[in-house]
């Protein structure tokens, strides 16, 4: 009986040493985890061990994210391929216009420094040709400037001179007479029915609602030519009694100017451009009619006009 209980005695001391000891184990296995996780977890400063154990764990964090692989799918794939194509196609078209802007500037350059070069040559060239075909150039207008200015003057003094002579000689002369048979038809009308008329200023009024005043006298205007209007104003007298032919509406003054001046450029008269209808201008439009074949009026018709190219 007593060897029984010694024995149960012990096996229980022997089972409680062997749990002890696995339990002691067990505790030692397990408080270096629980130390390195607090450790981790805290961060104390400047311990050898925790960084150690910090840089382990970093270290071994880092190689599981450098050895995952990322999960793509094929959208993504293509969409990245997509964006390189686009980008190397932008890179492309910009190098091209970079060298179309360098190759244009290129051309500038050469054009600008080609006229700077030619007209630099062209003007130590053409500068004693230019001063040679000018010399000539000039000397023969002159010459032709010239010879016109003596023509025009020795032509001007004989025509002057020989149809003064010729004309006051009796063949034509002044004539405020015009009946008989050069002065038919309807240009000659206005001449042929033309009498002088005496009336106050009311009558006129009352009778031509254009009445101007010109070379101190007074006209009115019927059927396009300007008559004298006689006793418009009693103080008034004319140098010319008749029609004077108008064309446009003008006046007789500004008529009479354009008929001095193509007389004088034709030779036939020399006196003043005054616009004024006197006997030196009669005188030299009685000549220019009887050289064209024209009726003598000594005055301004139409048919002297359409003749001098003034109408």
């Amino acid at each position: 009986m007593k060897r029984i209980l010694y024995s149960v005695c012990i096996g229980s001391l022997a089972l409680a040493l062997t749990a002890g000891a696995a339990q002691d184990k067990r505790s030692e296995r397990a408080r270096p985890q629980h130390r390195t996780a607090n450790v981790h977890a805290a961060r104390p400063a400047n311990t050898g061990r925790t960084m150690s154990a910090h840089r382990n764990v970093s270290a071994a964090q880092y190689r599981q994210r450098s050895y995952a692989k990322p999960r793509t799918s094929s959208n993504a794939v293509v969409k990245h391929d997509t964006g390189l194509r686009a980008v190397r196609e932008r890179n492309l078209a910009r190098n091209e216009r970079m060298r179309e802007r360098n190759f244009q500037r290129k051309q500038e350059f050469r054009a600008r420094h080609d006229v700077e070069v030619n007209r630099d040559r062209n003007v130590a060239v053409n500068r004693t040709q230019n001063a040679d075909i000018n010399r000539y150039r000039n000397a023969n207008e002159f010459r032709g400037r010239n010879n016109a200015a003596i023509n025009r003057n020795r032509n001007f003094a004989i025509n002057r001179t020989g149809n003064a002579a010729y004309y006051r000689g009796g063949n034509v002369r002044i004539t405020n007479n015009w009946r008989g048979d050069a002065f038919r038809g309807q240009r000659y009308a206005a001449f042929r029915n033309y009498h002088r008329q005496w009336h106050d200023r009311s009558w006129w009024r009352s009778h031509y609602d254009r009445i101007i005043f010109v070379n101190n006298g007074w006209y009115y205007w019927n059927a396009g030519y300007w008559f004298p209007a006689w006793g418009y104003a009693p103080s008034v007298s004319y140098v010319y009694d008749g029609p004077i032919y108008a064309y446009n509406g003008w006046t007789p003054d500004r008529v009479t100017v354009d008929v001095q001046e193509q007389l004088a450029r034709a030779g036939y008269y020399d006196g003043p451009i005054d616009g004024v209808l006197g006997p030196m201008t009669r005188e030299a439009i009685a000549a220019f009619q009887a050289d064209n074949g024209l009726a003598v009026t000594s005055a301004i018709d139409e048919p002297t006009l359409a003749t001098l190219g003034v109408a």
